[in-house]
């Protein structure tokens, strides 16, 4: 009888062991209470509002997406990304302050928590993604490498710079994409590194090389720049993709979401029909859909711990995503190609806001 009270027992002690390990594993817990598998710590966002702004890291200057103008202000498709976060947080996109960064610096200021968030050309890679453990909530434009070249060389295909001296940056893609394109087609060239995009582009304008490889909006940028604008030709040729997207560190699940939401929200907004102009107008519209997006049902904005009108405000004070391409990148010459809203051919296409 004792034996058997004592087995009783121990019995007892497994069963209440194994019960608490159910209740405590949070992949299981998602199935009854779905916050109890949610981090509750949220110290970017703490720190973005305790501070009073987000911090931004951005390009050193490329016209269309990040670059300052005479009087210090900073415009482009990666930068009211920053400033749309800032709407959504804080309730001004003005509260943005910004540290230039090169492709070599980018990841080492994000990983130190010298940024808050990096938004700045940023291709999202495997390695990216993976290895250096940075999450990309977005993509905000699509693109990819080609070269720029002079017009008088007459090269007119990317395999007519067999032989050739080609401009790269350390620590981008680019530079692997040129490598990898050329050993592929068992062609040759000769690079010439350099960091800074100011000198290796200024490098490629006085000749020291035949061509410069980058991203084909950027280079659309950079020929707007040149002393002579005609004098050069971006290739239409790509021999590679590259989905940009801004970058976090995953410590911080909400602080992710609202990185993610913010740039879902101008693609939603321009869906929607919805701009700057005339999103007020929509605080008294009936479509479902703009009352969620204002914030006037279904309370998505305590759900991100923001006000009911996050998205409201990025609209009001930023604009919808075709406003900010218009305003960053079509003045470059660029098509929109691709980053086009689904509906109109492009790819560009988010989760609906409900």
């Amino acid at each position: 009888m004792t034996v058997n009270r004592y087995w009783i027992v121990c019995l007892a002690v497994v069963l209440s062991a194994c019960s608490s390990a159910v209740t405590e594993d949070p992949a299981l817990a998602v199935a009854t209470d779905t916050h109890l598998a949610r981090p509750t710590a949220t110290p970017t966002l703490d720190g973005v509002r305790r501070k009073g702004f987000v911090q931004c890291g951005v390009t050193t200057g490329v016209a269309g997406f990040s670059t300052p103008d005479a009087r210090g202000e900073w415009h482009g498709l990666d930068v009211d990304v920053c400033r749309a976060i800032a709407a959504a947080v804080l309730g001004d996109a003005k509260q943005v302050r910004f540290t230039p960064l090169t492709a070599a610096q980018r990841f080492t200021a994000l990983q130190t928590g010298e940024v808050d968030v990096l938004s700045r050309i940023t291709t999202i890679t495997f390695q990216r993604d993976v290895q250096l453990g940075i999450e990309f909530p977005a993509i905000n434009w699509y693109d990819g490498t080609t070269f720029i070249v002079r017009k008088s060389s007459h090269v007119q295909s990317v395999k007519d710079l067999n032989g050739a001296t080609i401009c790269v940056q350390p620590g981008t893609t680019n530079e692997v994409d040129v490598a990898d394109y050329f050993r592929k087609h068992k062609l040759t060239f000769t690079p010439v590194v350099i960091e800074r995009l100011e000198e290796v582009t200024n490098a490629y304008f006085a000749g020291r090389c035949d061509a410069f490889s980058q991203d084909q909006a950027t280079l659309a940028a950079l020929r707007a720049r040149a002393p002579n604008p005609s004098d050069h030709v971006v290739l239409s040729e790509l021999i590679s993709r590259g989905p940009y997207g801004p970058g976090v560190m995953p410590n911080d699940q909400r602080w992710l979401e609202i990185v993610r939401w913010s740039v879902y929200a101008m693609v939603n907004a321009e869906e929607l029909g919805l701009t700057s102009m005339t999103i007020e107008r929509a605080l008294d519209r009936d479509d479902p859909d703009v009352r969620r997006f204002v914030g006037k049902s279904d309370g998505f904005g305590q759900m991100l711990g923001l006000d009911a009108a996050w998205a409201y405000w990025i609209v009001k004070q930023v604009g919808s995503y075709a406003e900010s391409v218009e305003r960053n990148i079509t003045p470059l010459g660029v098509e929109r190609g691709v980053n086009r809203l689904w509906k109109d051919g492009g790819v560009m296409y988010v989760p609906p806001l409900r």
